[in-house]
């Protein structure tokens, strides 16, 4: 019905409101067909008329890729020159070394000890060395000299100890006691005991001596008191020695125990100055060839080479305690250590007895014939005969 009262015509039918609307009848659907699955194909440009080429792709401008910031370039490894430290080490060494040794030989007491004379013996093949141990107390207090048992000033200095060393060209060196009794003639003072040319002219008057009477070229000369011996000797630590009996010897202020035993420098002075056995200086002198021996072997060794707390004591107190000829160096005296760190040979000059003359009292003789041999042979460079050998030690 209208909103007037009319009703609407039968035909068409008046519209109605959605919700007024009949529902559809119910009519059987067939079930929805689903497309086949698909078979993914790879893509093909299609023919073209006529073979054409396809067009050009179109170029794609992509903005450029900025590349990465140079990364910084790795420090280059140093390399180590090891051969330069070394080399550097070992020159500062050398340096070090050099200088010591040149400051120790300044320290040296120098005397014209081999000054040439007429008619002097000329050059012989080898090295030979006079060593000389001295009863000169001037470096000694009275104090010291108490200690030492060295007893008073007694003049002019003479000759304790006399020693020649031949170092041959190849072998083994001689270690040759010289008897300070021993009677020889003294150049421009007749025939006395050979002690005797010390205490008139000193060191040179001592090697003319020497070197008329063996024929022995003198090539080095080393001398030292009875403070200095004592010194060097407690500079290496003192020696051991073994003693066959025991040793009591007030006069030099010793007295030991028979055996092996430690000596410092005060006990080795009195041991090699003792004289209080049946033969005296004979055996006195075989007790100095013994201890030098031994005082040689260990300067040289590598205990006390390589130890720079012995070494340097050792070569300051025996450049301040021995007195050298004024062509000697420090480096001399120890080249003669090495030479003699080995087996050596330690001798006599062959002994043809003793005699009482008037005015040097009793004294000591050569053999002459022997000693001729025996000094030939050391002056030409030769081995020693064995029967021309009174003792004989492999140190």
């Amino acid at each position: 019905m209208r909103r007037d009262g009319r009703p609407y015509p039968s035909s068409p039918p008046p519209p109605q409101a959605w919700s007024q609307a009949p529902s559809p009848p119910m009519t059987h659907q067939p079930p929805v067909q689903h497309a086949p699955p698909q078979r993914p194909q790879p893509y093909r440009e299609p023919s073209r008329p006529g073979g054409a080429a396809p067009p050009p792709r179109r170029a794609i401008n992509r903005p450029a890729a900025t590349p990465p910031p140079p990364s910084a370039p790795p420090r280059p490894r140093r390399k180590r020159h090891w051969g330069r430290r070394i080399g550097l080490t070992l020159l500062v060494l050398l340096l070090l070394i050099g200088g010591g040794l040149f400051y120790l030989d300044r320290q040296l007491h120098r005397t014209d000890a081999l000054a040439d004379y007429p008619d002097r013996v000329g050059d012989t093949p080898g090295t030979n060395w006079l060593l000389v141990g001295s009863d000169s107390r001037n470096d000694l207090s009275p104090q010291e000299q108490q200690d030492l048992a060295t007893g008073g000033d007694v003049g002019n200095a003479r000759t304790d100890t006399i020693i020649l060393i031949h170092i041959p060209k190849s072998g083994r060196a001689t270690m040759v006691s010289i008897p300070r009794d021993s009677y020889v003639s003294i150049p421009g003072n007749g025939k006395d005991k050979i002690n005797a040319s010390f205490a008139i002219g000193g060191a040179p008057l001592l090697v003319q001596t020497l070197e008329t009477a063996t024929g022995l070229h003198i090539d080095h000369y080393a001398e030292i008191g009875f403070g200095g011996f004592a010194s060097v000797v407690d500079a290496v630590g003192g020696l051991d020695m073994c003693l066959d009996q025991p040793l009591n010897d007030p006069l030099a202020g010793i007295n030991l125990a028979a055996g092996c035993q430690h000596l410092n420098g005060a006990q080795a002075l009195g041991y090699v100055r003792s004289r209080a056995f049946a033969s005296a200086d004979l055996e006195r002198m075989q007790h100095q060839r013994q201890f030098m021996s031994a005082l040689l072997k260990k300067v040289s060794s590598a205990s006390t080479l390589l130890n720079p707390f012995r070494i340097f004591p050792l070569l300051g107190d025996a450049a301040k305690s021995l007195q050298v000829d004024n062509g000697d160096h420090i480096w001399n005296l120890l080249a003669l250590a090495w030479a003699m760190h080995g087996s050596m040979i330690t001798t006599t000059v062959p002994i043809g007895g003793f005699e009482n003359t008037s005015g040097s009292g009793n004294v000591l003789l050569w053999d002459r014939p022997k000693a001729q041999e025996f000094f030939s042979d050391l002056a030409a460079d030769q081995p020693l005969p064995a029967d021309l050998i009174s003792s004989q030690s492999a140190n």
